[in-house]
């Protein structure tokens, strides 16, 4: 596995945004074409709404349940992390940070973690920021 930093961080699951959406959008645009040059206008206008809402379900479901699970599992990772470190429990101020400032904070290495927790504290720095400030990328390479 390649070095993960910021720049490559994002990461694509092929049959999912390589196969599945392609296949439902090129299905999609082939039956709004017949909707303006078939006599069935009502039977391909139905087909279009079906490949929209096939569409809108995936991306939907797909994303909820995998960023909604994730989402708890750093957060454990984070308190664990922390409370490690510091023997505090990170529970006690983080409701004073926004989710992606903590979600930009699982990428911090141990060593730098804490200053980064008390640096975001005090000046506010976003997800963006936070990742920028990171000097040895803690790569995430079991990412939904």
């Amino acid at each position: 596995m390649k070095k993960q930093f910021f720049k490559n961080h994002i990461q694509y699951y092929t049959p999912h945004h390589f196969i599945y959406y392609p296949v439902v959008m090129t299905l999609l645009a082939f039956s709004l074409y017949f909707i303006f040059t078939s006599e069935d206008k009502l039977i391909w206008t139905f087909i279009s709404a079906v490949f929209i809402v096939l569409f809108f379900l995936a991306f939907m479901l797909r994303q909820h349940y995998a960023l909604t699970l994730q989402n708890r599992i750093v957060r454990l990772e984070l308190r664990y992390r922390y409370f490690s470190l510091t023997g505090k429990r990170l529970e006690n101020f983080e409701q004073r940070l926004k989710d992606d400032q903590l979600f930009a904070l699982r990428f911090a290495p141990d060593d730098e973690l804490i200053a980064l927790v008390e640096k975001t504290l005090f000046e506010n720095l976003s997800g963006t920021e936070i990742k920028k400030a990171i000097k040895n990328w803690k790569g995430d390479y079991n990412r939904v």
